[in-house]
């Protein structure tokens, strides 16, 4: 895409002081608007990230830095993925994101003095704005504080917690709520439908800028178009009932169209002179800017991996590999096809998990929740309770969202939901905020939970088939997003609720490894100690704790957990059988990891290649 400036217009360096946005005209304006998404498009594809969503607030963004003064007035994001526009006006550069020396992916307060809040998880956003106005007001302070939420954040419980509470600070703050009539994927649910009728159609608003457009060539066009808007306001004012956030106690204000300038700033200067707080509701394209995006309805252009622009095709393309996410997706539309009493809760991930096919095929069974872990959680262990059979998929980090249900309302009663863990493990350039590395500490502590982790595919094919008849609770499997080459077979499989040894005779050392790094890192490991594969993370079966009491040394390697998790599991249960070898612990960092490769999170906690020769002492020593 070659870069192409007006004479008068040049941003090709941009920042820090995004304060020059406030000089521009509306010609200006539009040059900075295509320039940032030239910039966003280029970024995108040469390495991946959130595409469809950050095209779509770019207008939105540059408004708000326009009529507001940050970083003295303070600018929330609910989801860092619609900063693109932000990190590039206060002068960061895309290249790099999310690498060991780039820029984060979402949110860093080290990074800027303009990156104020952290979140990678939606929904939080509303909550931090009590928290901000209430610190201000405290303090007798006099500045705004905005929180923008968007790709329809606004439905979480915590927002609508937040949403109910804050009028009672008798504060004041801006909510800007960005509705593309999306979430990752297509919206779902009520909320959904409410915004539509307060927008009215799509259509319809088409309609309405084509009227804009047309009218404002000339002066006089200008002028009826100003007159007729404020004719239909005020006839929209005594007609149309009053919003949920009017009966909530804020000033509404809107729809607005989140593509022109002019309404935002009208939007948002309205929003400042309010006398409480107040919700401006923004209509904006996701995707804007590059076609494919506008016009995709799965959420396949939210999030991408590196794409020819011109085509529109992935360029990594790996054939002969399959990804453990695609995988258990096909296995989740086989059993919802061999089953009709078979129900699939997923909340807002479809398209992360592999699931459309499950979903396109199987509708009337098939639930997306939206960006509701707990109500997914609640709901799938509710409907196993009446004899439903459900499979509930969700990533490893959004899960911590739902410990609450999972054990109140699904393993305190049994509950016998099959629950997918998506994303277990590092996660490279997500960071801290999306790392799966967590969830087998919390999930021990949940009575009735059975966790496991497969290394082979027919591994996981047999846990998932036990998985869908087990009848004790919940049965977890959890796996990463990772490839495996489809030629790999490997028929051994472990006798239910043990784990797999597969390699014996020594007696003396046991190198235990889980998932399929650790396939991999047994491979590498050499002779002179026995192997074995876990499958079950826990409870750990009676037959494998009897075996493991006889090795006077155990290495553990555990790239997909804490120490806290299997490895502390593990431990306790021998030593309340007698075990008096050594045990040596090598698991994910009891830390928050930073954004970088999945290889340098691996060295980060030190489970990279330098960990075989510490192990191999400890085993042969």
């Amino acid at each position: 895409m070659a870069r192409k400036f007006d004479d008068k217009y040049d941003f090709s360096k941009i920042g820090p002081d995004p304060s020059f946005v406030k000089k521009l005209d509306e010609k200006g304006l539009e040059v900075l608007a295509a320039e940032i998404r030239r910039r966003i498009i280029e970024a995108t594809s040469k390495q991946g990230g959130h595409l469809a969503s950050n095209l779509g607030t770019v207008e939105l963004t540059i408004a708000l830095y326009r009529a507001f003064d940050f970083p003295k007035d303070k600018l929330i994001f609910d989801v860092g993925h619609q900063s693109y526009a932000h990190k590039i006006l206060t002068g960061r550069s895309l290249e790099g994101m999310g690498r060991k020396e780039g820029p984060a992916p979402f949110i860093a307060r080290e990074e800027s003095p303009y990156d104020l809040f952290e979140a990678g998880h939606a929904g939080t956003a509303v909550s931090a704005l009590c928290s901000f106005c209430l610190d201000r007001d405290l303090k007798k302070e006099k500045h705004e504080v905005v929180a923008l939420v968007g790709d329809s954040s606004i439905v979480n419980g915590l927002s609508f917690e937040a949403l109910n509470y804050f009028p009672s600070l008798h504060s004041k703050g801006i909510i800007v709520i960005n509705d593309n009539d999306m979430s990752i994927s297509a919206p779902v649910g009520g909320m959904g439908d409410f915004f539509r009728s307060i927008s009215t159609s799509r259509a319809y608003n088409r309609l309405k800028r084509g009227y804009k457009k047309a009218l404002s060539l000339t002066k006089a066009g200008d002028w009826l178009y100003e007159l007729s808007y404020a004719f239909k306001t005020k006839v929209k004012a005594m007609l149309v009932p009053t919003s949920l956030f009017d009966n909530m106690g804020y000033t509404y204000i809107g729809p607005v169209d989140g593509h022109s300038f002019r309404a935002l700033e009208k939007a948002f200067k309205k929003a400042k002179a309010a006398s409480k707080p107040a919700v401006v509701h923004v209509l904006t394209q996701k995707g804007r800017g590059y076609l494919r995006a506008e016009e995709d309805r799965t959420g396949y252009w939210h999030g991408v991996t590196p794409f020819d622009v011109d085509e529109g095709t992935p360029k990594s393309l790996h054939p002969g590999y399959l990804s453990w996410s695609h995988y258990f997706g096909d296995l989740v539309e086989k059993a919802m096809g061999e089953d009709e009493n078979r129900l699939l809760v997923c909340p807002a991930m479809i398209k992360g998990s592999h699931l459309e096919a499950a979903f396109a095929r199987y509708p009337e069974r098939s639930f997306d929740v939206g960006i509701a872990e707990e109500h997914a959680l609640t709901m799938g262990g509710t409907l196993a309770s009446l004899g439903r059979k459900v499979i509930v998929s969700v990533y490893s980090s959004f899960l911590q969202r739902a410990y609450d249900e999972l054990l109140h309302d699904a393993a305190r009663i049994a509950a016998p939901i099959l629950l997918l863990i998506d994303r277990a493990g590092f996660v490279g350039k997500d960071g801290p905020t999306h790392q799966g590395i967590y969830d087998p500490a919390y999930l021990r502590s949940i009575p009735g939970v059975r966790l496991s982790m497969p290394s082979t595919v027919e591994i996981a094919s047999f846990l998932f088939e036990e998985g869908l008849s087990f009848k004790k609770g919940p049965f977890a499997i959890r796996y990463p997003h990772s490839l495996f080459p489809l030629e790999a077979k490997d028929p051994r499989l472990p006798e239910k609720g043990e784990g797999l040894f597969l390699r014996e005779g020594n007696g003396k050392a046991l190198l235990i490894a889980i998932g399929p790094l650790g396939r991999s890192f047994m491979a590498e490991a050499g002779e002179g100690f026995d192997l074995f594969d876990p499958v079950y993370l826990f409870p750990v079966g009676e037959k494998t704790l009897s075996r493991l009491l006889s090795y006077e040394r155990i290495a553990i390697y555990d790239p997909y957990g804490t120490k806290e998790g299997f490895a502390s599991s593990l431990t306790l249960a021998l030593e309340e059988k007698g075990y008096r070898g050594r045990l040596f612990v090598h698991a994910a960092a009891s830390a928050y990891v930073p954004s970088m490769s999945v290889e340098d999170q691996l060295s980060f906690s030190g489970l990279g290649k330098e960990c075989l020769p510490v192990v191999l002492e400890e085993l042969l020593a």
